[in-house]
């Protein structure tokens, strides 16, 4: 296993710890406890993920997301000690793929970073897919085979969880999908009620189109029920 994770958390203690348990599993890890060092290795060196404290002296974990994904797409899942889930909802909104509170298991961050490395290798894998596989909608087009998606011809920048999201909604084209549904289909993982993942990346992915929320053409939300491509 060659995967290189970068983990970024101004707590030695918890990055030795982090660090103890990828090494042992087979993963190449480098560290950095600021913001600063965080952001020059992505500049310097190619990683495959991120663990990301929210904590940080210099600059907050959500500045640091945002500036990452400005260039970047592979995964980040976010550390955080607090249990406000509107963290949770920003911390997705800036591009996080995952969200984990302290004090965790370091068995579960491991399962955690193996789920977004499996997803992220599926989306940038290249392999033979039927020809069906594309929607085009109203100028919206997305191909399985390629994992692109364009807008009137121009490439949106999606990472793997939210091509995941739009090509499950056109897959569905004019069903209302729960947000249960995709969470449960996308995540793997049980729903539980209160869960604002699904609607944070929805947020996300529509301000990628320039698709309004109270008005939108693409992504639409049918309240109390879940989200449509029409």
């Amino acid at each position: 296993m060659n995967d290189k994770i970068i983990i970024v958390d101004d707590e030695k203690e918890i990055a030795d710890l982090l660090d103890l348990y990828l090494t042992n599993d087979g993963f190449s890890v480098s560290k950095a406890f600021n913001a600063k060092d965080a952001l020059d290795l992505v500049e310097a060196e190619n990683f495959d993920l991120m663990i990301l404290d929210i904590m940080l002296e210099d600059m907050d974990g959500f500045s640091v997301c945002k500036k990452i994904r400005d260039k970047h797409y592979f995964p980040i899942i976010m550390l955080t000690s607090r249990t406000d889930s509107n963290d949770k909802i920003l911390g997705l909104t800036m591009g996080a793929d995952d969200y984990i509170t302290k004090p965790f298991n370091p068995l579960e961050v491991i399962a955690r970073v193996k789920t977004q490395l499996r997803r992220s290798q599926k989306y940038n894998k290249t392999e033979k897919i039927k020809d069906d596989e594309t929607y085009d909608i109203r100028g919206l087009l997305i191909d399985k085979k390629s994992h692109k998606c364009f807008l009137y011809d121009k490439q949106i920048q999606l990472t793997p969880i939210e091509f995941e999201i739009i090509w499950y909604l056109c897959k569905n084209q004019g069903k209302v999908v729960s947000s249960e549904e995709l969470f449960e289909n996308i995540w793997k993982e049980k729903y539980l009620d209160n869960n604002n993942t699904v609607m944070a990346h929805i947020g996300r992915i529509r301000d990628k189109m320039n698709d309004s929320g109270r008005n939108p053409k693409f992504i639409k939300t049918v309240w109390g029920v879940g989200y449509e491509i029409e």
